[in-house]
C-alpha cells in the first residue's frame, strides 16, 4: 500500500507539472501546417482491432497511439470483473480518445484453479469474435455477465453464444463455427504460453496484470488501476514523460 501511496503522489505531482507546464503533448499534436487532429472514435463498436504480428496480441485502438497499455486478463478471475469496473473505464475512454492503445494478453490458468475449460472456451470465443471485429464489445459482455456464468454452470459453448447475441452482428456461421469447435485452440495455447513468459514468475504476473510501453507494471503498483482517477492521473504523466513513472517502483 505505501508504493501506491508514493506512486499515487508521484502521479498528481506529474499531472500538475504537465498542466502548469502548458500544453503537453499526446498521441497527436498539430503539425505545423495546422493540421487538425484525427476525430475520437464514436465508442467501442468503432475501435479498430487486429492480432498482433506476434499471434498472441490483440490490438484494440489507434495504431498510432503513442501510449500503449497492455492487459493481462484471464475471463474467469473475479478480480478482473473488479479491474474493468474501475480504471479499466478510463483506459477505454482513452482509448477511445486516441490517447492509449490497449493490447490484450488473455490467459486460462483459472481453468487448473476451478475446474473446467470455461477459461478456455472463453478465449476461443474472443479471438473468434476478433474475425468479425467485435472482440471489444463481446470481452465487455462476458466480463459484465462473468459472475452470473461461473454461478450457473461458467463460460460453456452454449452461454458463450448466448451471450453472443448481445453483440449485434456478432452471431453467424463463422463464429458458431468457430466457438462449437475450439477453431482457436492453438491460438488459446499461445496465449497462454505469453502469459506465462511474462515476468519473472514461471507461472505467470497474475490477473489482471498491466504494461505501460512495454514495462510491466510492478505488483505494488497495480492498485493504481482499480482507482479511475489514479489511472487518469497516471497516463497524464505517462504521455509527458514515457518513462518516469518507472522511477517510483521501490
Amino acid at each position: 500500500m505505501r508504493t501506491v501511496g508514493r506512486l499515487a503522489a508521484a502521479v498528481a505531482w506529474g499531472a500538475l507539472a504537465v498542466a502548469t507546464a502548458g500544453c503537453g503533448q499526446g498521441a497527436y499534436a498539430p503539425s505545423s501546417s495546422g493540421a487538425a487532429a484525427p476525430p475520437t472514435y464514436a465508442g467501442i463498436t468503432d475501435l479498430p482491432e487486429a492480432l498482433a504480428a506476434d499471434g498472441t496480441t490483440i490490438t484494440v485502438g489507434d495504431p498510432l497511439a503513442k501510449t500503449v497499455v497492455r492487459l493481462y486478463e484471464d475471463p474467469r478471475c473475479p478480480v478482473v470483473v473488479d479491474f474493468e469496473s474501475t480504471g479499466a473505464k478510463t483506459i477505454r475512454a482513452q482509448t477511445i480518445k486516441r490517447q492509449v492503445r490497449t493490447e490484450y494478453t488473455l490467459a486460462s490458468f483459472k481453468d487448473v484453479r476451478l475446474g473446467g475449460d470455461g477459461s478456455k472456451r472463453a478465449v476461443n470465443a474472443l479471438r473468434a469474435a476478433l474475425d468479425g471485429q467485435k472482440f471489444a464489445e463481446y470481452h465487455a459482455v462476458l466480463i459484465d455477465n462473468q459472475t452470473a456464468v461461473e454461478e450457473s454452470g461458467g463460460f460453456t459453448t452454449e452461454r458463450l453464444l448466448e451471450l453472443a447475441d448481445r453483440v449485434p452482428g456478432l452471431r453467424g456461421e463463422a463464429f458458431d463455427t468457430a466457438v462449437s469447435t475450439m477453431k482457436h485452440q492453438d491460438f488459446v495455447t499461445a496465449s497462454q504460453s505469453a502469459y506465462e513468459h511474462t515476468g519473472d514468475d514461471p507461472i505467470g504476473p497474475g490477473t489482471p496484470s498491466f504494461g505501460i510501453n512495454s514495462k510491466l507494471v510492478p505488483e505494488g503498483f497495480r492498485g493504481v488501476f482499480f482507482e479511475e482517477q489514479l489511472t487518469e492521473d497516471l497516463l497524464t504523466v505517462v504521455r509527458s514523460d514515457p518513462s518516469g513513472w518507472q522511477n517510483y517502483q521501490s
